[in-house]
């Protein structure tokens, strides 16, 4: 008993003498003037959990201090109702020992109410930022950090593109014509690579407060939002709620035995989906599906425990206010729990009610993706989700490109089918359709059917949606995953040093690449800005005799598109859409400019796209 006593009296002695020790605090600085006051402060230092903290910073109280299970973690609340900008110091108290922290508390750039998000009006095109362009050599492979190889030979391995590189090409996605960039996830990923694998995907997180230096710096993502605001393009941040990397912090030091779902890759997701609104599921099934790891490098977070839903929130709201992003993508967001993530959703809303999120939502059936959608009639617990990815027209589009036959229910009637089950949607201006990304095969798999993209692309920008485009499509890049996801994330030709080719330029572009291109990019120029598919009402037709149509209406305009899904030419009977032309004996073709007969039927080659509008 003397030796227990004297032990503990001499722990006591030690932390009595200990400095304070604080590696870190997060988020790295806050912003006055957010409608929640509420800011919590995860702080990190050996030793750390049972210190004092105080503050006497005008409009600034400390709610309460919380203590985690390892002794190397301290959670601060603070109340900032009457905060102004300014540096807040921090007193730290330990066993009698003290330490001041400056923390900043920066001026808002406008108010949430001014930050616009991505419409139904944005064509966002999705890129790999390692894939994309190298703009900085330098950063190719970073000293300290746990991968050392850039080698652009292997499909898995890191290729060196940046943000820099992205940045230097802002003009080439205005003369192309989207709006709207989507880069997958930026932020740190200092993870080893074996097997030729590497993390260059930027799916693993290990810091959720820095850019990878591989792709650059904080400041350097900021200057790229800045510059493509300039050029009148907006920016959406991919971000993962679900998992980080195994090369966190918090994997190797555990804040809470409750801190990730499964600990030690104790349980493996079963990819299945359906679970989370299936009202017979199993309580096993839920289980694989919410708590169960992607794979053994990226840990289950557990957004039930309230502090680490709380410190994802205030990270996405810190990148919202640090970078000026116009919208977050959520990875796998059916993947981690629904209560927590509608909280997030619900406070992001308030914060920036004319934001836009899309979630990932994976499942090809239209039902399952409306659920998911904000307000939707079909659950009982509203997701405040405002944007849903449409996987049922991908799966569709994806089906019938292979097919020429005139079934009623193969073919672009596949089409017409997800099309019906609209109705099921809150607002289908908030569905965000796509033809490919980077986790599906390409659109042209391993050929070059120019003449099916062709019809995919005008169908996917012509209906009611918020369409998506794949980097490298424009230039009719092509690829199949097999073996790795990296055969279907290869690198934009001439965005590195020593490519044979630019395609980013007419000069380096082959014939039929340039063709391409300049049709892509006459259909998103003539897009932008058009009423008639921003606000217009949609009408389709059953496919008739291997013809697909489908039309736009607003305000006396019409915009026709008529697909012909048959391996030999067509024609089109104009009689049978007569409730859309009515008396107009003529229009006009969109991408050519050439006026077409509305009084007779109207000729259309073998896969054939003819847009019209009058």
């Amino acid at each position: 008993m003397k030796l227990k006593t004297l032990a503990l009296s001499l722990l006591a002695t030690f932390a009595a003498n200990a400095a304070v020790n604080i590696d870190r605090v997060e988020p790295t600085n806050w912003y006055a003037g957010m409608k929640n006051p509420s800011l919590q402060l995860m702080v990190y230092g050996k030793g750390i959990k049972q210190a004092n903290v105080s503050t006497d910073y005008a409009g600034v109280k400390v709610d309460s201090v919380v203590r985690l299970d390892s002794p190397d973690y301290l959670l601060v609340y603070l109340n900032l109702q009457g905060a102004q900008p300014g540096t807040m110091k921090l007193n730290f108290e330990q066993g009698g020992k003290k330490k001041q922290v400056n923390y900043e508390i920066k001026r808002r750039d406008m108010p949430g109410e001014a930050r616009q998000g991505f419409t139904n009006a944005d064509v966002l095109y999705m890129l790999m930022p390692d894939r994309f362009a190298d703009g900085n050599v330098k950063n190719n492979v970073v000293k300290g950090m746990l991968d050392q190889r850039c080698v652009r030979t292997e499909p898995s391995l890191r290729h060196g593109g940046d943000l820099e590189g992205i940045r230097q090409h802002l003009d080439y996605f205005n003369e192309l014509g989207v709006t709207t960039l989507w880069f997958t996830p930026v932020l740190e990923n200092d993870m080893p690579s074996g097997g030729g694998h590497s993390s260059y995907h930027g799916y693993a997180t290990t810091d959720y407060y820095k850019v990878d230096p591989r792709f650059g710096t904080n400041e350097d993502y900021r200057r790229l939002v800045d510059e493509a605001h300039q050029k009148g393009l907006k920016v959406v941040m991919d971000m993962i709620f679900n998992h980080c990397g195994s090369s966190h912090p918090w994997q190797i030091n555990p804040p809470a035995s409750d801190w990730f779902n499964q600990p030690n890759y104790g349980l493996q997701t079963s990819f299945k989906l359906t679970p989370c609104v299936d009202p017979y599921a199993s309580e096993i099934d839920k289980r694989e599906t919410e708590e169960g790891w992607f794979v053994s490098s990226m840990p289950d977070l557990n957004q039930n425990n309230p502090h680490v839903a709380t410190y994802l929130i205030q990270n996405s709201i810190w990148w919202v206010e640090t970078v000026g992003i116009n919208g977050i993508r959520m990875d796998t967001y059916p993947y981690a729990y629904a209560a927590p993530m509608a909280r997030w959703m619900k406070q992001l809303n308030e914060e920036y009610p004319n934001f836009n999120t899309v979630g990932e939502t994976w499942v090809t059936q239209p039902a399952y993706t409306a659920t998911w959608q904000k307000d939707s009639r079909l659950v009982k617990q509203n997701s405040n989700l405002k944007t849903v990815m449409d996987f049922a027209f991908y799966e569709a589009m994806d089906s019938c490109k292979h097919e020429t036959t005139d079934d009623w229910w193969r073919g672009f009637n596949r089409v017409y089918n997800t099309f019906v089950y609209d109705y099921l949607y809150t607002d289908v201006n908030h569905v965000m359709a796509f033809i490919e990304n980077h986790d599906t095969d390409r659109f042209l798999g391993e050929g070059k059917d120019v003449n099916r993209l062709k019809q995919g692309l005008a169908l996917l920008l012509t209906i009611k949606r918020i369409p998506q485009l794949y980097y490298g499509t424009e230039v009719l890049m092509n690829g199949v995953k097999k073996v790795t996801d990296g055969n279907v994330r290869k690198d934009f030709m001439g965005g590195f040093p020593g490519d044979e080719r630019n395609c980013f330029t007419a000069d380096g572009r082959t014939a039929a690449e340039n063709e391409m291109f300049g049709w892509l990019s006459r259909l998103l120029h003539w897009r932008k800005g058009n009423d008639v598919i921003v606000n217009g009402t949609q009408t389709q037709f059953c496919p008739h005799n291997g013809v697909y149509v489908i039309a736009r209406r607003h305000e006396g305009k019409t915009v026709m598109l008529m697909l012909n899904g048959l391996d030999k030419e067509n024609k089109v009977d104009v009689k049978r859409y007569a409730e859309l032309i009515g008396t107009t004996a003529e229009a006009s073709n969109v991408l050519t400019g050439e006026k077409i007969n509305l009084t007779t039927d109207i000729p259309i080659p073998t896969h054939g796209t003819l847009l019209i509008e009058f």
